[in-house]
């Protein structure tokens, strides 16, 4: 986080500083070449700090190199001005001031992929600004070879069509009287979904929308994903055939509530799906993207969905505990079917050799009582697990990044972890190899135990029979399973780490806590057969789509493909 900030600080003052340099160059002295080199630099600059920094505002710094290099154009003519400039001049400034504006605007515009949107393709605004940077350069480079003043205003005209091209079509979509003749409610029409899951959260979490695609695919009925946020169009697309739709505007939600959509799936308590609730059509019902026993897990928000799909009793249980009075007709137990792959475990750990643990951090979580991250003491853990020949994987949650110190204390522990593999040639994994090569559930089938912080992993983890140890970093002693029951199944490990080496013994050896453990899983994980375990979640949501229709012949096909984006195609 910390570097983040200071790469962008960095390509705020380079972009700035230059810009003036390069004014200063051309408009108060002769050095026209050193001026435009500049200027050159200043556009590179500007270039790389929108790739930092996307919606960063380059009004003042494009200003003043476009005057900079008109200052270059006229000292080439008698008297230093020419209508040409003039005309120039303005309509660069038009395009330089318009640039903003349009990219707000566009950014408030529906975009689809995968989904087969009919008609000529509308030119999105996204790219002006790197348009208007290159517009620079050349005007740059016309100067240095001395071309005419009249070349620069042809150029800088050319551009200023194309954006004319993009503001007109805009004005149309926004003029438009009904968002049902949009050209993504038409082609939604056309696909007849059933059902929709609503998506909206931070950057980073678009695994709770990933966990659910496979098996929102095996209901076999056609579906659209709705998304609130721009930038997880591409990743949930590349992850599925189904259309993928963003929809940054309460009419553009309008326009998608096509007639034939019955429910909404939701995955999570984010604060924009009160816009979709608000349609009185659709039943609205709460997957949700893990099972676990933190506050959060308790939220009274689920008391606004129809229905709230949970994997065991357990979960019901926990709102009871929290005080969150929700009718139990709300409820449906469905099972965990992400944990279908996970391989049941006969085998005692004490004969796995070489052991492998699979260490889960949690992070700090929104407020400090939700924090039950255990990366303060994690250094202490994994030294204790290295001094006893243990192959680790870590594998942290996603959001640690957030967290500038989380994100040290991770650091830290992979360090470790490499200097060990490259000590021991353990084959330790962590990073974008446990996140990113490998999923969570080929984490725990590789796995002989788990060391984890309070989270959703110790559910999922239950499934396999495989011993556990859970951190008490809120420090409640001997209320922490009281609170946490999922820990009267594990070995808890204390905040300070004073008791980890008898609870590693249990773990890693002894492990009596074999029955208590088979007793929880059908509690917290339903009580589904093995080889039909996903049954659970698909029978229930086919329940709540009643008699199926036909569905489009694209959409049968449930393969992921290469996402088709469609952006800007209200």
């Amino acid at each position: 986080m910390r570097g983040d900030l200071v790469r962008k600080m960095a390509a705020r003052c380079l972009t700035a500083g230059l810009a003036v340099l390069a004014f200063l160059a051309l408009g108060l002295t002769s050095a026209t070449w050193w001026g435009l080199a500049l200027t050159t630099g200043a556009v590179a600059s500007a270039w790389v700090e929108r790739r930092i920094r996307p919606k960063t505002d380059l009004v003042a710094e494009s200003i003043l190199l476009a005057a900079g290099i008109l200052v270059a154009y006229a000292r080439q003519i008698p008297g230093g001005f020419h209508w040409t400039l003039a005309l120039t001049a303005a309509a660069l400034l038009g395009l330089i001031l318009l640039e903003r504006p349009l990219r707000e605007a566009g950014a408030l515009e529906i975009r689809s992929a995968n989904l087969d949107v009919r008609g000529p393709r509308l030119p999105g605004p996204d790219g002006l600004g790197t348009v208007i940077l290159v517009l620079l350069v050349a005007l740059a480079a016309g100067a240095a070879v001395e071309l005419p003043a009249w070349s620069a205003m042809l150029a800088t005209l050319l551009v200023g069509a194309g954006g004319a091209g993009i503001v007109v079509p805009m004005a149309r979509r926004r003029l438009k009287p009904s968002a049902a003749h949009g050209r993504v409610g038409q082609a939604l029409r056309r696909h007849r979904p059933e059902f929709l899951l609503h998506f909206s959260a931070p950057p980073g979490s678009e695994y709770q929308v990933t966990m659910w695609l496979p098996y929102l695919e095996r209901i076999g009925r056609p579906f659209v994903v709705v998304l609130r946020e721009p930038e997880f169009l591409a990743p949930i697309a590349a992850a599925t055939r189904a259309p993928v739709v963003f929809c940054p505007t309460l009419p553009a939600l309008d326009e998608i509530m096509v007639p034939s959509l019955k429910v909404a799936f939701y995955v999570n308590h984010g604060a924009k799906n009160s816009h979709c609730i608000r349609f009185p059509q659709l039943t609205h019902i709460q997957i949700h993207h893990g099972d676990s026993d933190k506050a959060p897990s308790a939220n009274p928000v689920t008391a606004i969905f129809d229905k709230n799909f949970v994997a065991g009793q357990a979960a019901i249980d926990r709102y009871a505990r929290a005080g969150v009075r929700i009718p139990p007709e709300k409820f449906v137990i469905v099972g965990r079917p992400q944990v279908e792959s996970i391989e049941v475990t006969t085998r005692h750990v004490r004969d796995a050799a070489p052991k492998v643990v699979l260490y889960t951090p949690t992070w700090t979580g929104h407020y400090a009582d939700a924090n039950y991250c255990s990366l303060p003491v994690g250094e202490t853990l994994l030294q204790r697990l290295l001094a006893r020949g243990v192959t680790v994987l870590l594998r942290a949650h996603p959001y640690t990044g957030q967290n500038p110190q989380s994100a040290r204390q991770l650091a830290r522990l992979e360090e470790l972890l490499a200097a060990d593999r490259a000590r021991t040639g353990r084959q330790h994994m962590w990073g974008a190899q446990t996140a990113g090569k490998m999923t969570l559930v080929e984490c725990v089938n590789r796995s002989d135990a788990l060391v984890s912080d309070v989270s959703g992993v110790i559910s999922d983890y239950l499934y396999s029979g495989k011993p556990y140890a859970v951190t008490d970093m809120v420090d409640d002693g001997d209320r922490f399973a009281e609170r946490f029951p999922l820990a009267r199944g594990g070995y808890v490990l204390r905040p300070d780490m004073s008791n980890i080496d008898s609870a590693l013994d249990r773990l890693l050896d002894e492990d009596p806590l074999e029955d208590v453990r088979r007793r929880l899983r059908s509690h917290y994980l339903g009580d589904f057969p093995a080889e039909s375990y996903a049954d659970g979640f698909l029978d229930a949501a086919r329940a709540f789509l009643g008699p199926q229709t036909e569905a489009p012949p694209e959409q049968r096909s449930a393969a992921p493909a290469e996402p088709r984006l469609s952006p800007a195609n209200g």
